[in-house]
């Protein structure tokens, strides 16, 4: 009898499956679900039904991996030439493209389909048109078309309060829709300041991002720009009643904090303004959405 005791035991660093929950974009997907399970909460009055969530959370979660992942396949080439990129698995060589599409395909139909099995229909529908949104009109399609590409493809990835509230209630409403609209507004100033930052690497990539082709002033002027709608739109929840005076001024000093950094970019002094707002763009609408969770519970 063979005795496997002394086979070489492989470094965790190089097992595959790391490989492959890193093609998931986990960090992404975290706060994409984070802002889902705030569509949940904020749908319903009472108690959640908790295995409902579970299993709407999972279906959602794993059909953003498969976006993820096919953003990966179709961005391989972008990606090899890149530094921030460069060290995913694809161009790394860990993967090979068809153990990515195959991927892909596997967790996106696991998660659609549990979603139409355990959840509801319209929020299954929902989730494939934003599977496909941003893997392929936006990565396949925008990204390489035009210097608008995160503006328009940013409806996908602003779909998963939308997706929460849906799987809850089983209809579209307008509240759900404002949240919808918030991460919408708050897309570009996010992915502009990022574009900002990495703006030799997506010109040397060949990937028309607004700073490529208008400039860095003017990239910095849109980033003002969306951020005043933004901000805007922000207090959209409050003024029709959605959220409270908790939320408001949560919002309020999340905005200024905001508009500080964004300030501070526009006047194109400080060469790490960029990142910093962007960084700090992340916070901001993870907190947002926290905000929101914890005005709904504690009303004042």
């Amino acid at each position: 009898m063979p005795n496997f005791h002394h086979l070489p035991t492989p470094s965790v660093r190089h097992l595959p499956w790391r490989s492959y929950y890193q093609l998931c974009k986990p960090k992404v997907v975290a706060v994409m679900l984070l802002t889902a399970f705030v569509g949940m909460c904020l749908a319903l009055p009472g108690a959640l039904p908790v295995d409902k969530v579970i299993f709407a959370l999972l279906g959602i979660g794993l059909a953003a991996g498969s976006a993820a992942a096919i953003n990966h396949l179709l961005d391989e080439k972008i990606d090899s030439q890149m530094a921030r990129t460069r060290y995913r698995p694809l161009p790394q060589g860990k993967l090979s493209p068809k153990q990515v599409l195959t991927f892909a395909l596997l967790i996106g139909t696991l998660g659609i389909s549990l979603l139409f099995i355990t959840v509801n229909s319209l929020t299954a529908w929902l989730t494939l048109a934003s599977l496909i949104g941003y893997a392929v009109i936006y990565t396949a399609l925008l990204k390489r078309a035009t210097p608008q590409n995160i503006t328009i493809g940013g409806l996908a990835g602003a779909a998963p309060p939308l997706l929460g509230w849906t799987a809850m209630t089983g209809q579209i409403d307008s509240h759900s829709l404002l949240l919808v609209l918030i991460i919408f507004a708050w897309t570009p100033p996010h992915f502009w300041a990022l574009a900002l930052h990495r703006r030799e690497e997506y010109a040397r990539a060949g990937v028309p991002m607004l700073p490529v082709t208008h400039g860095e002033a003017f990239t910095r002027l849109q980033i003002l720009l969306y951020t005043v709608l933004m901000i805007l739109t922000t207090t959209l929840p409050y003024a029709t009643g959605m959220s409270g005076l908790l939320y408001m001024i949560g919002v309020m000093i999340l905005n200024g904090r905001f508009l500080q950094h964004v300030i501070i970019l526009y006047r194109g002094q400080d060469k790490q303004a960029a990142i910093r707002t962007f960084w700090f763009s992340i916070r901001y609408i993870m907190w947002l959405f926290v905000v929101l969770l914890v005005d709904h519970y504690l009303p004042i």
